[in-house]
């Protein structure tokens, strides 16, 4: 599997006094251009990987410490017509947008307008070749389906990226941006879409208009919702459609209706998952002393036997000669 389209620039193999004027040009041309300040620019440090997800631009950016603007001139002279969401990994930030300044803590995310004029400063501590980092998901504002004039509100407001929707959109692009390779590129327009999903219902929330939301997008949020309960209560023997529906206050015939478009079962996704697992921890060489029915009760199989069957078909090899083939 080849994983999604990605690309790595950093300062460090060029020369010290082209490192700066790299960075401008690099952020311009992977997000927007900006007017830059760093009291580092004679020696900058920084570095960047894009996901590509076709619409959805995905960046991870880690540098020194730095002030950029969104100026009315370079808002006239290129207007991308783009909304991003940051989350602050490392380092102090400080947003500047609609007359307020709004402190951003590393964990916490923040959202802004291209099209609005606005400040960024992003501050490190004295710590580490890159003391502040951050991950951006831009979207176009054409695919955010909220009103426009309402969701202008929020730019430079912080949001919490600990709990609820805000702690869902934070874990899928820490996911995506950490393990591009884990997804196939033809993933990419779902992966877009569930970016999407998320960040709208993130910002309808933050309006307390969840309910304007269309359907579609209000059914992947869920689905998105119900996919990370599972991976978090693999290990829960009783965990089973009926849980599932019941810990997200939805009936049985509801849940499987979520379910109708994707490739499995509620029952089918649950299954899968702990396959996934027991495959994963087979092939560790760290747990190469645990016996294979260890690991299958690890992730919920109560019935040796059951699991055998349902990894052979799965895999087309048994668990044991799994783990033989990946140890030799």
């Amino acid at each position: 599997m080849s994983g999604l389209a990605t690309e790595t620039l950093d300062t460090m193999p060029l020369a010290p006094a082209d490192r700066w004027p790299f960075w401008q040009a690099m952020t311009g041309r992977v997000s927007t251009p900006l007017s830059f300040h760093s009291e580092h620019a004679h020696d900058f440090q920084g570095d960047a990987r894009t996901v590509d997800l076709g619409p959805v631009g995905l960046v991870r950016f880690r540098y020194q410490s730095l002030t950029c603007w969104r100026t009315p001139r370079l808002i006239r002279q290129t207007d991308p017509e783009i909304y991003q969401v940051g989350l602050v990994l490392a380092g102090d930030t400080t947003v500047g947008a609609r007359r307020r300044n709004t402190a951003v803590a590393a964990g916490d995310m923040t959202f802004i307008d291209w099209g609005r004029p606005h400040e960024v400063r992003h501050m490190g501590g004295q710590g580490g070749r890159f003391p502040a980092a951050s991950i951006t998901a831009s979207i176009p504002r054409s695919l955010l389906p909220l009103d426009e004039n309402r969701v202008d509100r929020l730019s430079g407001i912080r949001i919490s990226g600990t709990e609820g929707t805000g702690a869902l959109l934070a874990q899928h692009l820490h996911r995506v941006n950490r393990h591009p390779e884990q997804f196939h590129p033809a993933e990419a327009p779902y992966l877009a879409d569930v970016t999407i999903s998320l960040v709208a219902s993130l910002l309808a929330r933050q309006l307390d208009s969840e309910s304007s939301l269309p359907a579609e997008v209000r059914q992947q949020v869920t689905l998105t919702r119900i996919r990370e309960f599972v991976d978090r209560h693999l290990g829960d023997r009783s965990l089973s459609p009926r849980t599932v529906a019941d810990a997200h206050h939805v009936s049985l015939r509801t849940l499987h209706r979520l379910f109708a478009e994707s490739e499995d079962s509620v029952a089918g996704h649950i299954r899968r998952r702990r396959l996934d697992r027991c495959r994963r921890d087979l092939a560790d060489p760290l747990l190469a002393d645990q016996p294979v029915g260890t690991i299958a009760r690890r992730w919920g199989f109560t019935d040796q036997a059951h699991f055998s069957r349902a990894f052979r078909a799965a895999y087309g090899m048994s668990p044991r000669a799994w783990r033989h083939g990946h140890r030799r």
